[in-house]
């Protein structure tokens, strides 16, 4: 099915974009969510005439997305969490945990921004985490986990 991309869709394509996709993946998620539709003659041409107020919400998003970007780079959060013997953590700590402990200080984070490497953390010490905002927008913020004890 060939459609028109009305805002850029990571691994698929930029706003404008008219690329083909499996019938399922275009009625399921880009339609419904408003970020595509079917490439007939008259969408092409409504989205001809909305081009220019697109790429108007396009290039205003990624400014705050950016700014957004830019107040948590470099942030530090620190979590303290029960231990074993050698630095084991009782439990782990998650993306949850980072994006509760994040919003908590004041800059609101979605779990499924949160980025690691492996699913979980569970040792103490320092660790790298990007934070995922937007298509070619990430973050870098450092979690430090600590004993309670």
């Amino acid at each position: 099915m060939q459609v028109i991309l009305l805002e850029r869709v990571q691994n698929l394509g930029e706003l404008g974009d008219s690329v083909k996709v499996k019938p399922g993946y275009a009625r399921n998620y880009l339609i419904p969510q408003g970020r595509a539709v079917i490439a007939t003659p008259a969408n092409v041409a409504e989205f001809e005439a909305r081009r220019a107020q697109l790429e108007d919400q396009e290039a205003q998003a990624l400014a705050a997305v950016q700014a957004r970007a830019d107040a948590l780079e470099g942030q530090e959060v620190t979590l303290a969490r029960k231990t074993g013997e050698e630095g084991k953590l009782f439990g782990s700590v998650g993306p949850q945990d980072i994006a509760d402990a994040l919003t908590e200080g004041g800059t609101p984070v979605a779990r499924n921004e949160v980025r690691l490497a492996n699913d979980t953390l569970r040792q103490i010490g320092d660790y790298e985490v990007g934070v995922h905002l937007y298509a070619n927008v990430e973050a870098s913020i450092t979690v430090h986990i600590v004993s309670e004890d």
